[in-house]
Protein backbone atom coordinates (compact mmCIF):
# COMPACT_ATOMS: atom_id res chain seq x y z
CA UNK A 1 0.00 0.00 0.00
CA UNK A 2 1.63 3.27 -0.72
CA UNK A 3 2.16 5.65 1.95
CA UNK A 4 0.69 9.26 2.04
CA UNK A 5 4.80 10.23 2.81
CA UNK A 6 5.70 8.76 -0.47
CA UNK A 7 2.93 10.47 -2.51
CA UNK A 8 4.45 13.69 -1.10
CA UNK A 9 7.60 12.70 -1.77
CA UNK A 10 6.57 11.95 -5.32
CA UNK A 11 5.10 15.53 -5.79
CA UNK A 12 8.13 16.93 -4.45
CA UNK A 13 9.95 14.98 -7.79
CA UNK A 14 7.22 16.67 -9.54
CA UNK A 15 7.89 20.23 -8.37
CA UNK A 16 11.72 19.89 -8.61
CA UNK A 17 11.05 18.64 -12.32
CA UNK A 18 9.32 21.73 -13.52
CA UNK A 19 11.93 24.14 -11.51
CA UNK A 20 14.29 22.00 -14.04
CA UNK A 21 12.17 22.61 -17.13
CA UNK A 22 12.27 26.71 -15.56
CA UNK A 23 15.83 26.50 -15.67
CA UNK A 24 16.01 25.42 -19.15
CA UNK A 25 13.51 28.50 -19.98
CA UNK A 26 15.17 31.15 -18.92
CA UNK A 27 18.48 30.14 -20.19
CA UNK A 28 16.67 30.15 -23.85
CA UNK A 29 14.99 32.84 -22.75
CA UNK A 30 18.11 34.95 -22.33
CA UNK A 31 19.66 33.76 -25.63
CA UNK A 32 17.24 34.76 -27.51
CA UNK A 33 17.73 38.15 -29.15
CA UNK A 34 16.69 41.98 -28.64
CA UNK A 35 14.41 42.92 -31.05
CA UNK A 36 15.18 47.30 -32.20
CA UNK A 37 12.46 49.27 -33.86
CA UNK A 38 12.13 50.30 -37.46
CA UNK A 39 11.03 54.12 -35.86
CA UNK A 40 11.11 55.22 -32.96
CA UNK A 41 7.31 56.20 -31.13
CA UNK A 42 6.97 58.47 -28.12
CA UNK A 43 6.17 56.63 -25.15
CA UNK A 44 5.13 57.32 -22.04
CA UNK A 45 6.16 56.04 -19.07
CA UNK A 46 3.63 56.34 -15.97
CA UNK A 47 5.38 55.61 -12.37
CA UNK A 48 3.06 55.95 -9.56
CA UNK A 49 4.66 56.35 -5.96
CA UNK A 50 3.82 55.93 -2.54
CA UNK A 51 6.19 56.85 0.00
CA UNK A 52 9.91 56.40 -0.34
CA UNK A 53 11.13 53.23 -1.76
CA UNK A 54 14.47 51.78 -0.98
CA UNK A 55 16.96 53.80 -2.59
CA UNK A 56 14.31 55.98 -4.30
CA UNK A 57 15.96 58.32 -6.34
CA UNK A 58 18.54 56.37 -7.91
CA UNK A 59 15.38 54.55 -9.40
CA UNK A 60 13.69 57.09 -10.71
CA UNK A 61 16.94 58.54 -12.29
CA UNK A 62 17.72 55.25 -14.32
CA UNK A 63 14.36 56.51 -16.02
CA UNK A 64 15.41 59.96 -16.82
CA UNK A 65 18.85 58.66 -18.80
CA UNK A 66 17.47 56.37 -21.37
CA UNK A 67 18.43 55.59 -24.52
CA UNK A 68 15.46 56.57 -26.26
CA UNK A 69 13.46 59.26 -28.04
CA UNK A 70 10.83 61.32 -27.61
CA UNK A 71 9.74 59.71 -24.27
CA UNK A 72 8.33 61.53 -21.20
CA UNK A 73 8.32 60.16 -17.54
CA UNK A 74 5.20 60.49 -15.65
CA UNK A 75 5.48 61.00 -11.27
CA UNK A 76 2.25 60.03 -9.89
CA UNK A 77 1.60 60.98 -6.41
CA UNK A 78 -1.47 60.93 -4.54
CA UNK A 79 -1.50 64.22 -2.50
CA UNK A 80 0.80 66.76 -1.90
CA UNK A 81 1.60 65.06 1.50
CA UNK A 82 3.28 62.04 0.31
CA UNK A 83 6.67 61.83 1.39
CA UNK A 84 7.66 61.32 -2.67
CA UNK A 85 6.15 64.64 -3.89
CA UNK A 86 9.43 66.30 -2.63
CA UNK A 87 11.49 64.31 -4.47
CA UNK A 88 9.25 63.87 -7.80
CA UNK A 89 8.82 67.91 -7.86
CA UNK A 90 12.92 68.33 -7.35
CA UNK A 91 13.12 65.52 -10.59
CA UNK A 92 11.12 67.24 -12.23
CA UNK A 93 13.17 70.41 -12.07
CA UNK A 94 16.28 68.83 -13.32
CA UNK A 95 14.72 66.89 -16.27
CA UNK A 96 12.42 69.82 -17.27
CA UNK A 97 11.47 68.38 -20.75
CA UNK A 98 11.43 65.09 -19.83
CA UNK A 99 9.49 65.09 -16.43
CA UNK A 100 6.42 65.79 -14.88
CA UNK A 101 4.54 65.27 -11.89
CA UNK A 102 1.27 64.49 -11.59
CA UNK A 103 -1.08 64.66 -8.71
CA UNK A 104 -4.08 62.39 -8.37
CA UNK A 105 -7.87 63.28 -9.80
CA UNK A 106 -10.87 61.50 -7.97
CA UNK A 107 -10.99 58.51 -6.26
CA UNK A 108 -12.56 56.23 -8.93
CA UNK A 109 -12.03 52.47 -7.24
CA UNK A 110 -10.56 50.93 -3.86
CA UNK A 111 -7.49 49.93 -5.87
CA UNK A 112 -5.06 52.74 -4.71
CA UNK A 113 -2.45 52.01 -7.33
CA UNK A 114 -5.14 52.09 -10.45
CA UNK A 115 -6.58 55.35 -9.14
CA UNK A 116 -3.06 56.90 -9.70
CA UNK A 117 -2.50 55.22 -13.00
CA UNK A 118 -6.31 56.30 -14.81
CA UNK A 119 -5.04 60.18 -13.75
CA UNK A 120 -1.75 59.17 -15.09
CA UNK A 121 -2.80 57.50 -18.49
CA UNK A 122 -5.22 60.75 -19.11
CA UNK A 123 -1.89 63.28 -18.45
CA UNK A 124 0.18 60.82 -21.36
CA UNK A 125 0.84 62.46 -23.75
CA UNK A 126 2.22 59.65 -26.59
CA UNK A 127 -0.27 56.38 -27.55
CA UNK A 128 2.36 54.21 -26.10
CA UNK A 129 2.36 53.79 -22.09
CA UNK A 130 4.70 52.04 -19.80
CA UNK A 131 3.36 51.15 -16.47
CA UNK A 132 6.33 51.11 -13.95
CA UNK A 133 7.10 50.29 -10.28
CA UNK A 134 9.07 53.48 -8.56
CA UNK A 135 11.06 50.45 -6.87
CA UNK A 136 12.23 48.84 -10.25
CA UNK A 137 15.14 49.91 -12.23
CA UNK A 138 16.01 49.17 -15.90
CA UNK A 139 18.91 48.87 -19.13
CA UNK A 140 19.12 51.40 -21.11
CA UNK A 141 17.36 49.86 -23.98
CA UNK A 142 14.67 49.15 -21.73
CA UNK A 143 11.85 51.36 -24.40
CA UNK A 144 13.45 49.97 -27.17
CA UNK A 145 12.65 46.54 -26.90
CA UNK A 146 9.41 47.64 -25.83
CA UNK A 147 8.79 50.05 -29.47
CA UNK A 148 10.12 47.00 -30.96
CA UNK A 149 8.03 44.75 -29.81
CA UNK A 150 4.97 47.17 -30.15
CA UNK A 151 5.45 47.49 -33.85
CA UNK A 152 3.50 44.46 -34.53
CA UNK A 153 -0.24 45.01 -34.42
CA UNK A 154 -0.51 41.11 -32.98
CA UNK A 155 0.97 42.42 -30.02
CA UNK A 156 -1.16 43.93 -27.24
CA UNK A 157 1.00 44.30 -23.84
CA UNK A 158 4.86 43.82 -23.28
CA UNK A 159 5.86 42.89 -19.83
CA UNK A 160 9.23 41.66 -18.18
CA UNK A 161 10.30 39.10 -15.79
CA UNK A 162 11.60 40.32 -12.59
CA UNK A 163 15.07 39.91 -11.16
CA UNK A 164 16.05 41.13 -7.14
CA UNK A 165 18.76 42.78 -6.48
CA UNK A 166 20.39 45.11 -3.53
CA UNK A 167 19.55 43.11 -0.22
CA UNK A 168 20.92 44.62 2.81
CA UNK A 169 19.04 42.85 5.14
CA UNK A 170 17.74 39.15 5.76
CA UNK A 171 14.41 39.92 4.66
CA UNK A 172 15.92 41.51 1.33
CA UNK A 173 17.41 38.85 0.62
CA UNK A 174 14.49 36.08 0.83
CA UNK A 175 12.66 38.91 -1.26
CA UNK A 176 14.95 38.84 -3.84
CA UNK A 177 15.59 35.15 -3.84
CA UNK A 178 12.21 34.54 -4.47
CA UNK A 179 11.60 37.72 -6.99
CA UNK A 180 14.55 35.96 -9.27
CA UNK A 181 13.55 32.20 -8.31
CA UNK A 182 9.88 32.06 -8.27
CA UNK A 183 8.50 35.11 -9.87
CA UNK A 184 11.09 36.21 -12.93
CA UNK A 185 11.86 32.73 -13.85
CA UNK A 186 7.97 31.73 -13.32
CA UNK A 187 7.23 34.37 -15.66
CA UNK A 188 9.57 32.93 -18.24
CA UNK A 189 8.52 29.21 -17.78
CA UNK A 190 5.28 29.20 -17.46
CA UNK A 191 4.87 31.24 -21.31
CA UNK A 192 7.38 28.81 -22.93
CA UNK A 193 6.15 25.62 -21.11
CA UNK A 194 2.51 25.83 -20.90
CA UNK A 195 2.06 29.28 -23.43
CA UNK A 196 0.19 30.99 -20.07
CA UNK A 197 0.65 34.93 -20.02
CA UNK A 198 1.92 36.19 -16.69
CA UNK A 199 1.76 40.06 -16.60
CA UNK A 200 3.02 41.96 -13.20
CA UNK A 201 2.86 45.47 -13.22
CA UNK A 202 6.16 46.50 -12.37
CA UNK A 203 6.89 46.69 -15.92
CA UNK A 204 3.74 46.50 -18.42
CA UNK A 205 3.24 48.71 -22.15
CA UNK A 206 0.42 48.90 -24.38
CA UNK A 207 -1.38 51.01 -26.63
CA UNK A 208 -3.61 53.67 -25.76
CA UNK A 209 -6.05 52.44 -27.93
CA UNK A 210 -6.35 48.60 -26.72
CA UNK A 211 -6.65 50.08 -23.29
CA UNK A 212 -9.47 52.69 -23.98
CA UNK A 213 -10.95 49.23 -25.53
CA UNK A 214 -10.86 47.37 -22.47
CA UNK A 215 -12.46 50.41 -20.76
CA UNK A 216 -9.38 51.91 -19.65
CA UNK A 217 -7.61 51.90 -16.06
CA UNK A 218 -11.20 52.35 -14.57
CA UNK A 219 -12.27 49.20 -15.67
CA UNK A 220 -9.71 47.68 -13.20
CA UNK A 221 -10.00 50.15 -10.25
CA UNK A 222 -11.85 47.89 -8.18
CA UNK A 223 -9.61 44.73 -8.21
CA UNK A 224 -5.96 43.86 -6.80
CA UNK A 225 -4.73 41.94 -9.39
CA UNK A 226 -5.34 44.80 -12.23
CA UNK A 227 -1.80 43.31 -14.30
CA UNK A 228 -2.67 39.94 -13.92
CA UNK A 229 -6.37 40.71 -15.50
CA UNK A 230 -5.30 43.25 -17.91
CA UNK A 231 -3.05 40.25 -19.33
CA UNK A 232 -6.13 38.17 -19.19
CA UNK A 233 -8.37 40.72 -21.37
CA UNK A 234 -5.56 41.42 -23.57
CA UNK A 235 -5.74 37.73 -24.64
CA UNK A 236 -9.09 37.00 -24.42
CA UNK A 237 -10.36 40.33 -25.40
CA UNK A 238 -8.51 41.48 -28.02
CA UNK A 239 -6.87 38.37 -29.44
CA UNK A 240 -3.39 39.67 -29.23
CA UNK A 241 -0.63 38.70 -27.48
CA UNK A 242 2.14 39.17 -24.49
CA UNK A 243 5.78 39.21 -25.10
CA UNK A 244 8.28 39.18 -22.20
CA UNK A 245 10.85 41.15 -22.56
CA UNK A 246 14.35 39.50 -22.83
CA UNK A 247 16.20 41.70 -19.92
CA UNK A 248 14.56 41.60 -16.54
CA UNK A 249 13.30 44.57 -14.71
CA UNK A 250 15.48 44.80 -11.85
CA UNK A 251 13.19 45.40 -8.29
CA UNK A 252 15.29 46.95 -5.65
CA UNK A 253 14.92 45.57 -2.11
CA UNK A 254 17.30 46.68 0.53
CA UNK A 255 16.02 46.96 3.79
CA UNK A 256 12.75 44.25 4.53
CA UNK A 257 13.18 42.16 7.32
CA UNK A 258 11.75 38.91 7.63
CA UNK A 259 8.31 40.27 9.03
CA UNK A 260 8.21 42.17 6.09
CA UNK A 261 8.28 39.74 3.89
CA UNK A 262 6.07 37.41 5.11
CA UNK A 263 3.34 40.53 5.70
CA UNK A 264 3.76 40.80 1.79
CA UNK A 265 3.44 37.51 0.92
CA UNK A 266 0.96 36.87 2.68
CA UNK A 267 -1.38 39.38 1.09
CA UNK A 268 -0.02 38.78 -2.06
CA UNK A 269 -1.31 35.00 -1.30
CA UNK A 270 -4.74 35.75 -0.83
CA UNK A 271 -5.23 37.64 -3.84
CA UNK A 272 -3.11 34.96 -5.81
CA UNK A 273 -5.42 32.30 -4.09
CA UNK A 274 -8.98 34.10 -5.27
CA UNK A 275 -6.99 34.96 -8.65
CA UNK A 276 -6.60 31.36 -9.79
CA UNK A 277 -9.15 30.16 -7.87
CA UNK A 278 -9.10 27.42 -5.25
CA UNK A 279 -7.68 24.25 -7.29
CA UNK A 280 -4.84 25.68 -9.23
CA UNK A 281 -3.67 27.66 -5.82
CA UNK A 282 -3.78 24.03 -3.92
CA UNK A 283 -1.65 22.39 -6.59
CA UNK A 284 0.84 25.13 -6.43
CA UNK A 285 1.72 23.68 -3.08
CA UNK A 286 4.17 21.45 -5.12
CA UNK A 287 6.43 24.54 -6.25
CA UNK A 288 7.37 24.62 -2.61
CA UNK A 289 9.02 20.90 -2.54
CA UNK A 290 11.13 21.37 0.44
CA UNK A 291 7.86 22.35 2.56
CA UNK A 292 5.97 19.11 1.12
CA UNK A 293 9.15 17.07 1.79
CA UNK A 294 9.17 18.19 5.89
CA UNK A 295 5.21 17.50 5.35
CA UNK A 296 6.71 13.71 3.56
CA UNK A 297 8.94 13.05 6.74
CA UNK A 298 5.96 14.46 9.36
CA UNK A 299 3.64 11.90 8.07
CA UNK A 300 6.15 9.31 8.14
CA UNK A 301 9.46 9.88 10.26
CA UNK A 302 12.35 7.63 9.25
CA UNK A 303 16.41 7.82 8.01
CA UNK A 304 14.68 7.88 4.85
CA UNK A 305 12.54 10.53 5.08
CA UNK A 306 14.57 12.55 6.91
CA UNK A 307 17.20 11.86 4.04
CA UNK A 308 14.72 12.78 1.33
CA UNK A 309 13.83 16.06 2.94
CA UNK A 310 17.79 16.62 3.02
CA UNK A 311 17.97 15.80 -0.67
CA UNK A 312 15.01 18.01 -1.60
CA UNK A 313 16.39 20.65 0.30
CA UNK A 314 19.34 20.83 -1.25
CA UNK A 315 17.91 20.74 -4.68
CA UNK A 316 15.64 23.45 -4.32
CA UNK A 317 18.83 25.75 -2.89
CA UNK A 318 20.63 24.74 -6.05
CA UNK A 319 17.70 25.80 -8.37
CA UNK A 320 17.30 29.06 -6.22
CA UNK A 321 20.90 30.25 -6.59
CA UNK A 322 21.07 29.14 -10.28
CA UNK A 323 18.06 31.21 -10.88
CA UNK A 324 19.54 33.79 -8.96
CA UNK A 325 22.23 33.93 -10.85
CA UNK A 326 20.62 33.56 -14.09
CA UNK A 327 18.28 36.56 -14.01
CA UNK A 328 20.79 39.11 -12.10
CA UNK A 329 23.89 37.62 -12.58
CA UNK A 330 27.28 38.25 -10.38
CA UNK A 331 27.84 36.24 -7.61
CA UNK A 332 25.47 34.19 -5.13
CA UNK A 333 25.58 35.35 -1.52
CA UNK A 334 26.48 32.74 0.87
CA UNK A 335 23.89 33.89 3.18
CA UNK A 336 21.48 32.23 0.61
CA UNK A 337 22.27 28.60 2.32
CA UNK A 338 20.23 29.93 5.01
CA UNK A 339 18.10 32.25 3.12
CA UNK A 340 16.69 29.98 0.55
CA UNK A 341 14.99 27.26 3.11
CA UNK A 342 13.69 30.39 5.51
CA UNK A 343 11.66 31.70 2.82
CA UNK A 344 10.18 28.40 1.40
CA UNK A 345 9.38 28.31 5.58
CA UNK A 346 8.15 31.79 5.23
CA UNK A 347 6.02 31.37 1.97
CA UNK A 348 4.86 27.55 3.64
CA UNK A 349 3.44 29.56 6.00
CA UNK A 350 1.81 32.14 3.88
CA UNK A 351 0.10 29.72 1.21
CA UNK A 352 -1.55 28.30 4.10
CA UNK A 353 -3.03 31.81 5.30
CA UNK A 354 -4.53 31.91 1.59
CA UNK A 355 -6.31 28.66 1.69
CA UNK A 356 -8.78 30.45 4.16
CA UNK A 357 -7.84 34.18 4.40
CA UNK A 358 -10.19 36.60 2.31
CA UNK A 359 -9.16 40.09 4.03
CA UNK A 360 -5.98 42.36 3.56
CA UNK A 361 -4.61 45.86 4.51
CA UNK A 362 -3.00 47.50 2.00
CA UNK A 363 -1.56 50.76 2.86
CA UNK A 364 -3.87 51.53 5.86
CA UNK A 365 -7.14 50.21 3.77
CA UNK A 366 -9.20 47.07 5.52
CA UNK A 367 -10.48 45.08 2.26
CA UNK A 368 -11.88 41.79 1.25
CA UNK A 369 -11.01 39.95 -1.55
CA UNK A 370 -13.77 38.34 -3.61
CA UNK A 371 -12.67 35.98 -6.61
CA UNK A 372 -11.40 37.41 -9.61
CA UNK A 373 -9.62 39.59 -7.40
CA UNK A 374 -12.40 41.99 -6.85
CA UNK A 375 -12.15 44.61 -3.82
CA UNK A 376 -14.61 45.21 -0.83
CA UNK A 377 -14.14 47.78 1.55
CA UNK A 378 -14.89 46.53 4.91
CA UNK A 379 -15.38 48.32 8.28
CA UNK A 380 -14.92 52.48 8.71
CA UNK A 381 -13.11 52.16 5.54
CA UNK A 382 -16.70 50.83 3.46
CA UNK A 383 -18.39 53.93 5.14
CA UNK A 384 -15.86 56.80 4.09
CA UNK A 385 -14.96 55.02 0.82
CA UNK A 386 -15.65 56.78 -2.57
CA UNK A 387 -15.39 54.10 -4.91
CA UNK A 388 -18.17 52.98 -7.38
CA UNK A 389 -17.94 48.83 -7.37
CA UNK A 390 -20.36 47.39 -9.04
CA UNK A 391 -19.26 48.76 -13.30
CA UNK A 392 -15.57 48.74 -12.49
CA UNK A 393 -16.12 45.19 -11.22
CA UNK A 394 -17.96 43.90 -13.67
CA UNK A 395 -16.12 44.80 -16.52
CA UNK A 396 -12.47 43.59 -15.39
CA UNK A 397 -13.32 40.58 -13.66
Amino acid sequence: MIHISQLLFAGCAFGLFLYALQLVAVVMHKRAPSPRPRLRRGISILKPLCGLDDDLVANLECFCALDYAPYELLLGVRDRHDAAYPLALALARRFPRRVRVVLQRGTPGLNPKVNQLVTLARAARYDLVVVSDSNVRVDADYLDEIAAHLEDARVGLVTHAVAGIGEARFGSLMDNLHLCASVGAGMIGVKRIVRKDIVVGKSMALRKSDLAALGGFDAFADVLAEDYLLGQQISRTLKKRVVIGRAPVRNVSERRDARDFYRRYRRWSVMHRQAIGGPAYAAQALLNPTMVAVAGMLAHPSLVTVGGLGVVAALKLAYDGAALALLRGGSIPAAVLVASPAKDALLGCAWAVGLWRREIDWRGNPLRVLPGTRLVAVGEFANSSHAAGGANVRSAA
